[in-house]
């Protein structure tokens, strides 16, 4: 094993195993397939261990593999750290903030603290990266992105909630839908006799859906599923049936008067939670933690 570890050619590893395969790699650095190939082989050498296994399908790291992966990661927040530290100095006159977030938290937060946040700093760049509830958890356990906001997402120890809210599941219809119950909320079972658009299984809402017909032994099929809230939104508004979102994702449609928000009285949809999430351990920037308390205090979904 040699001395010095090469810490470039941890790159071409990382990216290896992130793209998951050698020519994925390869086009993501613009380097030839067998540089990344034998890149990798060195480091291997260096450290006298296999890094990847190889399969038809591409690549996965070993346990050693692991380790350098979340050596690698921590050396990125590191850096993050230092220039954090200079962006202070500078007094927030450079830097960037990179938040992932499900699309049901956009126009809360652009009409929030996004409007203070350019004003006070309109030197820093911020990136918005939309995703489903399980691709922000492993963006931010991953170090992809510094702030997640996310909609009752599943436990996972390397994530802690920095803010959180109960902000309940509610039946999103438009302003003429034909409802034959008088009642002021919406039964699960009466739930089930509309139309329902929903996301993917990989969106917290979706997965509430799945629990709750498991809990009470009830099919609430969708005849619509998408990727997109904002989909979802022009279902309910053009009277085809119902969605069920929490209202801090519809609060201009609802005071527009083009969305209505029902109850739904049932004690899983009742309980769900807004999440604003950083990796455990993870320090963030200047930058990144001014916009933290922003969105913390200015947040529909967190007041």
């Amino acid at each position: 094993m040699a001395d010095n570890l090469t810490e470039s050619r941890i790159v071409y590893f990382f990216e290896a195993v992130r793209c998951g395969t050698i020519r994925a790699a390869a086009d993501w650095l613009n380097v030839a397939p067998s540089a990344v190939s034998r890149q990798i082989g060195l480091l291997e050498s260096e450290l006298d261990v296999t890094l990847v296994e190889r399969h038809a399908r591409g690549v996965k790291p070993t346990e050693a593999g692991e380790y350098l992966i979340e050596y690698f990661r921590e050396q990125l927040a590191h850096k993050d750290d230092l220039i954090s530290r200079l962006q202070e100095l500078r007094g927030l006159r450079t830097g960037h903030v990179s938040v992932v977030l499900g699309e049901g938290f956009v126009s809360d937060v652009l009409s929030g603290p996004m409007q203070q946040f350019c004003k006070l700093y309109p030197a820093i760049n911020v990136n918005l990266d939309l995703g489903s509830t399980n691709d922000v958890m492993r963006r931010i356990s991953e170090d992809e992105g510094e702030i997640g906001l996310v909609y009752n997402p599943p436990a996972e120890p390397k994530i802690v909630s920095r803010a959180l809210k109960r902000q309940p599941m509610m039946a999103i219809v438009g302003p003429n839908f034909p409802r034959s119950s008088k009642q002021k909320s919406m039964t699960v079972q009466e739930l089930a006799t509309y139309p329902i658009a929903a996301t993917h299984p990989t969106y917290g809402t979706r997965q509430m859906l799945q629990a709750v017909e498991f809990a009470e032994k009830i099919r609430l099929n969708p005849i619509v599923t998408t990727n997109s809230i904002n989909i979802l939104k022009q279902f309910a508004r053009s009277g085809l049936g119902v969605v069920v979102l929490p209202a801090f994702a519809v609060t201009t449609e609802m005071a527009a008067g083009e969305l209505h928000a029902i109850d739904i009285d049932h004690p899983i949809f009742q309980n769900a939670e807004a999440h604003l999430v950083t990796r455990v351990g993870r320090k963030l920037s200047v930058a990144s933690n001014k916009m933290l308390q922003m969105m913390t205090s200015q947040m529909k979904a967190f007041r």
